[in-house]
């Protein structure tokens, strides 16, 4: 297809890597899974207990942790080579978790049910340090800001990092257009990864329509009585061709444009990073009237456009570690782009572990096309079709005839859907030299989804729940005691649950020491956070 619709990977450039060492060099790389879990009691009610004593310190555990609530947990896997050891150890994570939180269960969809307002939502908690405060403030800057109710709809993020071969072997090929090629070595990869990111949010609207599992919602999570979500029963709203409501206008999406002039620039890694700078630094009138510290009381951590980084939601993100308290802006400065994080995938409310090989191996596969392909900047006119696109997938993507924007074309999302596909093509072949097949296996059952909407998750959901005679509630409660019941049939092996134990043991030894190295009030603590420049290291004491 032409006018932009479809980039495909330059011969010139794919035939760099047809030899068996380019072959491994494509395969290669890292991937990391970070998925969220609402725990809710036996009735589906949101859980008000404190994060479980078994599960250890939130604060500093690297694999169980939370995210805005108390009861959403995170489960976070290292950066593994192959997504079957990702898989391995969510699997783990789960069942280890599953033995530590009673009678409660860990929810099966994205979306929350049975809610009663916002107010009986639990911030997660960190400990008595500077540090656990300043992530519990944050949070309820974010409730404040947002509403809590939005805050607790779970997803999966998907990590993934090219394998540093990679990037020497690019600079000997014939350049991407778009991406800028001079620079020392960390220079160009952080090029190329963000000429990825441009390039996965153009194509962002095939990811809730391939794998969004969130078209209905429960009645009470919806707040706005006008809303123009159908009844599905008398307790469930729904929008007949929806494919992922949450990555639709009542999910928590870019919400910080509303009135605050901010969106984020991915021209390149220093626009950025300017742009998040500017709206971390620059005071919003629409916070002010909540205060910051109110009656001895931090509301939110600042009234600035954003809080910190953090609180820009995206569908994807450059990625670096951070040190100690170091600010993620400032590491990404450092050291440039690690890895790139893609945030919109649904759980999979048909799998126990919310993601499953198949989607694993398309998400790889996608990842790395939109590294290797053309990737001019956004413009505006772009950016306003790129966030149309979005929505138009999320809440209407199974709808016959649905066109998308692409420049000035108009294509179906069915017709661009399988041009990306066919373009993906000769890369999973590529990848498949010599290995299982399981690129081209998903390519081709992305395929079939692109050709009859109704093999889609969110298709055999409605299908499902019509079938049954289940309102959303009753579907992902069903779902949830099966994966429960799975998840207690077999526990961690016994070397991954001793691993597991001594993560939990050592991650309340981490916590106690951070509490113990506060060597200054929380006032301090703030300032000294928010003055680290890229020349000022963070002026706080890190604990042994």
């Amino acid at each position: 297809m032409s006018d932009g619709v479809v980039a495909g990977i330059a011969p010139e450039l794919l035939a760099g890597f047809t030899d068996d060492a380019g072959r491994r060099i494509l395969g290669g790389g890292r991937v990391g899974l970070e998925k969220e879990a609402l725990r809710v009691t036996a009735s589906g009610l949101v859980s008000t207990a404190p994060h479980p004593h078994g599960l250890g310190s939130a604060l500093t555990h690297p694999c169980i942790t939370t995210d805005f609530s108390e009861a959403l947990l995170e489960l976070v896997t290292p950066a593994v080579a192959t997504a079957a050891e990702a898989l391995a150890t969510l699997d783990d994570l789960h069942r280890f978790v599953y033995r530590q939180i009673d009678d409660e269960r860990l929810w099966a969809t994205s979306m929350p049910c049975v809610l009663h307002g916002g107010a009986r939502i639990p911030l997660a908690e960190y400990g008595t340090s500077n540090a656990a405060r300043m992530k519990t403030i944050y949070r309820r800057g974010l409730g404040n800001r947002y509403g809590r109710v939005m805050q607790i709809i779970a997803g999966v993020h998907f990590n993934y990092s090219a394998d540093e071969a990679i990037w020497p072997r690019l600079a000997a090929l014939p350049p991407v257009a778009g991406v800028d090629q001079s620079g020392d070595a960390q220079a160009l990869r952080s090029a190329r990864y963000m000429g990825m990111v441009r390039n996965l949010q153009r194509l962002g609207w095939l990811v809730p329509y391939l794998f969004g599992a969130s078209p209905a919602v429960c009645k009470s999570f919806v707040q706005d009585a006008a809303t123009d979500l159908e009844s599905f029963d008398a307790r469930t709203y729904y929008y007949p061709y929806a494919t992922s409501l949450r990555m639709g206008d009542i999910g928590y999406q870019n919400r910080q444009e509303e009135g605050t002039g901010m969106k984020a620039c991915y021209d390149s890694l220093d626009a950025y990073i300017k742009s998040l700078t500017w709206a971390i630094e620059t005071p919003c009138p629409q916070y002010e009237s909540i205060g910051v510290k109110v009656n001895g009381i931090y509301e939110q951590l600042n009234d600035h456009v954003l809080q910190i980084e953090n609180e820009y939601y995206s569908t994807v993100r450059p990625k670096q570690l951070t040190d100690w308290m170091e600010r993620p802006t400032l590491a990404l400065r450092r050291r440039g782009v690690r890895y790139v994080e893609l945030r919109s995938l649904d759980v999979n409310a048909y799998h126990p572990l919310g993601i499953d090989a198949e989607q694993m191996a398309f998400l790889r596969l996608l990842m790395l096309y939109s590294l290797l392909t053309d990737s001019p900047r956004i413009d505006t006119r772009e950016r306003r079709a790129i966030d149309t696109n979005q929505v138009l997938a999320a809440h209407r993507g199974r709808e016959p005839g649905l066109r998308l924007q692409a420049g000035a074309a108009m294509p179906t999302l069915r017709d661009w859907a399988c041009a990306v596909l066919d373009a993906m093509q000769p890369l999973a072949e590529l990848l498949d030299v010599g290995a299982d097949g399981s690129y081209g296996r998903s390519l081709a059952a992305q395929r079939a989804k692109a050709e009859d909407p109704e093999l889609t998750p969110s298709a055999s959901m409605l299908a499902e729940m019509r079938a049954r005679g289940e309102g959303f509630a009753e579907f992902a409660r069903r779902l949830t005691e099966q994966h429960r019941g799975d998840f207690l049939s077999t526990p961690p092996s016994p070397e991954r649950a001793a691993w597991l134990d001594d993560l939990t043991a050592t991650s309340r030894d981490r916590q106690h020491a951070i509490e113990a190295a506060d060597d200054i009030d929380f006032d301090e603590f703030l300032h000294r956070y928010f003055a680290q420049s890229e020349q000022q290291p963070v002026a706080l004491r890190a604990p042994v």
